[in-house]
């Protein structure tokens, strides 16, 4: 078998690395040719965004309502307020919006405007569609399935249910804003009519200043009765005080601060006179202790210190008699020390008995002063604080005549001339937009997606093997008119395509051209066949002598071209059974030999493994300058592989936008294994309307745009 080059070998190729850059030329050229289905979704969508604007939107108008607080307002009387003003900071502002948007405040706007009665906002008086009939009868139903109470307690859920809609409806239709840097409020109504938003957002503006009005006397109210309760229980809270201070006062002796202050002078002097009197006792107890202990005469008399007693002293040499009376002196002075020091003592206890009771009489009306002050505070304090809250009262319930709201209008809502929605500018605007979008996402999608090939260069790249042949289709309608067509239009582009595969298969190899030619595919249907005779023919006329081979001998393919031809063929040839010359044919207007298949049951991969299928080829070679081998597709069965063992070029053609990319893959990995080499690509039934759909018209092959000037079709 004669081996030419080719451009690279195909193997199973490695995990391509990703490349998160993004190729802005190539997705404006994917762009680019798909701008009919572009600008068919533009269309499109421009179209839905008309109808929408123009026939189905509801006609919105929109009315505004602005609102300033006011924190300084002038006081009518200068009397402290129950509730103050506001001061202005962005908490009290956000706080002001939300109280503008509150359900409290909307429900008023509903119950004033009788909104629940409104179609727009209650959906109930709507004309009913289906889920509404079926709904109502659900409801009929449970309701008369429930009796007395039961029925007219789900009457007022229901009645609270809808007016909660109804406010919930509101909600939707109202916005509000703050201007910034400000105290003003836009107060913005969007709905169905003009006078009804314009009504509304007064409604909602001046409910909303009554309220605050409301709140302030009901606060005020409240402050009121609250006051009044007050100062009626600090009433009897202080005639009870005043009374017990009173009570106690007449209970008690009548004492003073100062009476307390001489009596603590009387005590301070008491215990002055202890003192002295205690110094007395002891120095009296000691003078009579020396006494009793003293023995000498002489210590006698001088602590005596007594004139007899010295005298008879003097005189105790007279006789016994002097002395026992110097004793009995002596014993009378230790009486009369001893006397004194009882005196002493008497009078010292007299005198604590005496503070004790001026301590204890002090304490007691120490204690009825503390008492009494304390009782005449309570009176005083709750005397200040009946005469703090009767002011109040009194100025509380002046300011309920004259209490001022926070807010003021500045502006009441004008009618609006014309609908605020829909615009329909910006309508058709983002349809266009969107239009555009969703074409061009749906460009890249397919895209994305497209698992097949569309150019040679995508087939090259992906296989690195070389395409020799780019095939159009062919406009002949049934299989037997493709050769007529071919030849009846030469100059044709198909006619052409073929040539250029053929003198691309002769020129890969300029000094040994291939002689036996396998033609095969992935799968059935995709174009082997009819260019496998289409190069025969084309072979033909370069004056050499061409054989087809059928190497697909179960499906028989070449009857549907050639209907002559015999119902035996390769198979009695290779079994002895006929000889070559009985079984090959030659079909009019053809030139070209052609062997067909049988129909058998011999195995087609014994068949061709066999001796004596590549002694035939070879004998055939020295028959023929040419030989074409038509196989059953690489994917269905073994046998192009078997055969290209005695071939010199594998054409392998590949279906345009059709044949998956897993397809050839596995079809040309099989081919590897086996070490046979591809010769060639042939990229097959390109239309050449599909690809000026896909925006290659101009730029390839035989079916560029420029080829109308070269072919006759």
């Amino acid at each position: 078998m004669t081996e030419f080059p080719k451009k690279q070998q195909f193997a199973p190729s490695l995990p391509e690395t990703e490349d998160d850059s993004i190729d802005l030329a190539a997705l404006a050229g994917t762009l680019w040719r798909g701008k009919w289905i572009i600008a068919l979704a533009t269309a499109l969508a421009l179209l839905i965004g008309g109808y929408y604007a123009f026939v189905v939107a509801t006609p919105l108008y929109r009315a505004t309502s602005v609102v300033i607080l006011q924190t300084k307002q002038d006081n009518i009387v200068d009397l402290q307020s129950v509730v103050g003003g506001m001061s202005g900071d962005s908490t009290e502002v956000n706080s002001e919006i939300e109280v503008l948007r509150s359900r409290g405040l909307m429900g008023k706007v509903v119950d004033r405007l009788d909104l629940i009665n409104d179609p727009e906002f209650n959906g109930e008086l709507r004309e009913p569609g289906l889920v509404a009939n079926v709904t109502g009868g659900i409801r009929n139903s449970i309701g008369a399935l429930f009796g007395g109470d039961e029925a007219s307690e789900l009457s007022d859920i229901e009645a609270q249910s809808r007016r909660d809609a109804v406010v919930s409806a509101l909600l939707d239709k109202v916005s509000i804003s703050n201007i910034r840097q400000s105290l003003v409020f836009n107060v913005t109504v969007e709905t169905e009519s003009a006078r009804k938003s314009a009504r509304i957002a007064d409604a909602i503006v001046e409910l909303y200043i009554l309220n605050q009005i409301e709140v302030k006397f009901e606060a005020t109210e409240q402050a009121t009765t609250w006051l009044t309760n007050r100062v009626g229980e600090l009433q009897v809270e202080l005639e009870a005080a005043e009374t017990k201070a009173s009570d106690f006062s007449s209970r008690t002796e009548l004492v003073s601060i100062e009476g307390l202050q001489a009596l603590e002078r009387q005590i301070k002097d008491m215990r002055e006179r202890i003192a002295t009197a205690e110094q007395t006792v002891s120095s009296a107890q000691a003078e009579l202790e020396g006494l009793r202990a003293a023995e000498a005469i002489e210590d006698k008399v001088a602590l005596a210190d007594d004139t007899q007693l010295t005298r008879m002293a003097q005189r105790l040499d007279d006789g016994p008699e002097m002395v026992a009376a110097f004793d009995n002196r002596y014993q009378m002075v230790i009486n009369r020390k001893a006397l004194d020091l009882a005196r002493a003592e008497q009078q010292l206890e007299a005198l604590r008995r005496s503070a004790v009771e001026l301590e204890r009489q002090v304490a007691r009306q120490g204690q009825d002063l503390i008492t009494l002050q304390q009782l005449t505070r309570e009176a005083e304090a709750t005397r200040t604080l009946y005469e703090y809250f009767l002011t109040r009262l009194k100025e509380t319930s002046a300011q309920q005549g004259i209490q001022q709201a926070d807010s003021r209008v500045l502006s009441n809502a004008v009618v609006p001339g014309a609908p605020s929605e829909p615009r329909k500018s910006r309508i058709l605007a983002l349809s266009m937009i969107l239009g555009m979008m969703i074409g061009a996402g749906i460009v890249l999608l397919r895209e994305m997606r497209n698992n097949s090939f569309r150019t040679a260069r995508e087939l090259e790249n992906h296989t690195g093997l070389t395409v020799l042949g780019q095939i159009p289709e062919i406009p002949a309608g049934k299989r037997p008119n493709v050769l007529r067509y071919l030849l009846d239009k030469p100059t044709s582009a198909a006619a052409e395509a073929v040539r250029n595969l053929r003198t691309s298969l002769m020129l890969s190899n300029v000094d040994n051209p291939p002689q036996v030619i396998l033609s095969t595919s992935s799968v059935p249907g995709e174009g082997k066949t009819t260019n496998s005779l289409a190069l025969a023919a084309n072979l033909l006329g370069l004056g050499k002598r061409v054989l087809v081979i059928e190497g697909d001998i179960r499906r028989r393919t070449l009857n549907e071209y050639f209907p002559t031809l015999p119902t035996s063929g390769i198979v009695g040839v290779l079994s002895g059974e006929m000889r070559f010359e009985d079984a090959v044919h030659r079909p009019a207007d053809f030139g070209a030999d052609v062997l067909a298949g049988d129909k058998t049951a011999t195995n087609a991969a014994d068949l061709f493994s066999s001796d004596r299928f590549r002694d035939f080829i070879e004998e055939m070679r020295g028959r023929y300058d040419a030989i074409i081998i038509d196989t059953p597709p690489v994917l269905v069965v073994p046998d192009a592989r078997i055969i290209a063992q005695v071939a010199d070029a594998i054409l392998f053609t590949v279906y345009w936008d059709s044949t998956s990319k897993q397809q050839v893959e596995e079809a040309l990995r099989m081919f590897d294994q086996t070490k046979q080499r591809i010769s060639g690509l042939v990229l097959s039934q390109i239309s050449a309307r599909g690809m000026k759909r896909y925006g290659y018209g101009g730029q390839y092959g035989a079916y560029g745009a420029y080829g109308a000037k070269y072919y006759t079709e």
